[in-house]
């Protein structure tokens, strides 16, 4: 007789259709807890200012405008949008510049590398090395010398070469993710470089460009230190006009939340505008 050998079939693993259910209670929790504070600063904002004083908060409290009313200068009469106008002028004349730079350099350092482009990196890399509060004072005397104190021209140069090195960095992991072989067949049937910038680079790389624009914008709406020390009244921005509502008299609390929701509100458009692009711009490169 033969004998008859049965060898086991090795089971077939199913494929986990989701993860732990702890996992995502633990994620929930987590969004919960970032969340926590913007939703209680947006329904402190329509609270009054007894409502908005009691201690532990009064989530029950009737909801009314006049934190809003009080901020755009119903009964002030000191109007938010000369602030808001120059945070919008500095932020996108500084991101337009940024870009305008950030696009060329990386392109110089990553499809056609200059030579000992690493140490090029590492110098934009140490400009963000010195405190910002490090650079207050001599920044402060050349503006007094020059005549640009309150200019909001002096803080558009300013949020340029702050958001310059990131920008860099971000642009160069973007644009070497752009195949080489498309440029080369584009140089080779007669497309100029300025062609092939606005052609294929540009389309090629507006995920990046994006997500450069929107952190550089960010960061430059919410610049508060250098705006607060170089302007006054004329150029004030934003933050600064936010800190108007801390007087001596006290902190109005509800005014404080109105305000810092009304400006908070472009960037919230901004982002949700862009966010298919920031999405896809920041994860480039993550998977091959």
């Amino acid at each position: 007789m033969t004998a008859v050998v049965t060898v086991p079939v090795a089971r077939r693993r199913r494929p986990r259709r989701g993860g732990s259910p702890l996992l995502g209670l633990l994620a929930w929790v987590l969004g919960l807890l970032f969340f926590a504070p913007v939703a209680w600063m947006v329904l402190t904002s329509f609270h009054t200012e007894s409502d908005a004083a009691t201690n532990p908060p009064s989530l029950g409290a009737k909801l009314t405008l006049q934190g809003y009313r009080e901020f755009f200068g119903a009964s002030t009469g000191t109007s938010p949008w000369p602030s808001l106008i120059n945070s919008a002028t500095a932020s996108i004349g500084s991101t337009v510049l940024v870009l305008a730079l950030a696009i060329p350099a990386a392109y110089a350092l990553s499809i056609r590398p200059v030579r000992k482009w690493s140490d090029v990196l590492f110098f934009f890399l140490t400009t963000k090395m010195l405190p910002a509060v490090a650079g207050l004072l001599p920044i402060y005397l050349f503006a007094q010398k020059v005549h640009l104190l309150d200019n909001i021209w002096l803080l558009v140069l300013l949020y340029t070469t702050m958001n310059l090195p990131i920008a860099v960095w971000m642009m160069r992991s973007f644009l070497a993710e752009v195949p080489v072989a498309i440029l080369e067949a584009a140089s080779i049937d007669g497309a100029s470089l300025p062609a092939i910038f606005r052609r294929i680079i540009l389309p090629l790389s507006a995920p990046g460009i994006a997500a450069t624009s929107l952190i550089c914008f960010i960061f430059s709406w919410n610049e508060m230190l250098f705006a607060r020390v170089l302007t006054g009244v004329v150029s004030q921005t934003a933050p600064v006009f936010l800190t108007s509502f801390v007087t001596s008299q006290g902190l109005f609390l509800a005014k404080v939340c109105a305000a810092a929701c009304a400006i908070s509100f472009p960037v919230l458009v901004a982002g949700f505008a862009a966010q298919d692009k920031l999405v896809q711009g920041l994860s480039l490169g993550a998977v091959k």
